[in-house]
């Protein structure tokens, strides 16, 4: 049975796929894809190896993966809707030989140890019930020396930019989704005050440790557009060397 969390994911994406694509680059400033961009470029897979992109919603890292690197690509959501959404988008760009959608959940993925070169993931963990446990369950996808990479919200830790961060997540962001829709301004209304809570409970340091003891190894983070956003990425440690 589903979590209350994992159903209020459900609903609140469900809500917004029809707009979803363009209302990321309206309330970031630009910004999204750019960070979709970097976690892409941190993906070092070879030709012809498959990537598991978890948390794909419409399929725009999956869709940037497939324009860049001459891989496979599976998406996994849970919103029927945004996957919907990016099925058309990848048939728009014809690349439906190169990446496949599947329903599903990030916390119980159903595909057998070790199946994925590469696995990427973006805005999950604060929709999850035990982030420590959906990081051990990405890395299970993973072959040792595979790369696991994720894009998250990230509060800014200058007080003058988190100023100005808390002011545009609070009144700014609320009112441009209120021109988009009700429920992109109830998104609006949810975003800060959702991503402030998981980073009082999970600041960047515990994350940090959270990869590590799912065994990813030589972590790395970026904070990107200012601190509003993060990329995190490591390697999957080998059976031989732990490296």
């Amino acid at each position: 049975m589903a979590s209350d969390r994992t159903r209020f994911a459900r609903q609140l994406f469900g809500a917004i796929a029809p707009q979803y694509d363009r209302m990321g680059v309206v309330l970031s400033f630009g910004q999204d894809p750019r960070w979709r961009r970097f976690l892409v470029s941190k993906v070092n897979a070879i030709p012809g190896s498959w990537v598991l992109d978890v948390a794909t919603g419409t399929g725009l890292v999956a869709r940037e993966l497939a324009r860049r690197r001459n891989v496979r690509i599976v998406g996994l959501d849970q919103s029927e809707p945004m996957l919907r959404r990016g099925i058309q988008a990848v048939n728009e760009e014809g690349l439906q030989g190169r990446i496949s959608f599947v329903l599903g959940q990030a916390e119980r993925l159903p595909f057998p140890d070790e199946a994925f070169d590469s696995v990427t993931f973006t805005y999950l963990l604060r929709y999850v019930d035990d982030p420590q446990a959906t990081l051990a369950e990405l890395a299970r996808m993973l072959r040792p020396g595979g790369v696991l990479a994720g894009l998250e919200f990230h509060v800014p830790q200058n007080p003058y930019a988190h100023l100005g961060w808390k002011a545009y997540t609070r009144t700014v962001m609320p009112a441009v989704g209120w021109v988009a829709s009700n429920a992109w301004q109830r998104t609006g209304r949810f975003l800060g005050p959702s991503i402030e809570r998981f980073y009082e409970r999970y600041p960047l340091p515990i994350q940090i440790r959270m990869w590590q003891e799912a065994g990813i190894r030589r972590v790395r983070s970026r904070v990107m557009g200012l601190g509003a956003g993060i990329v995190i990425w490591g390697v999957k440690r080998t059976a031989v060397t732990g490296a």
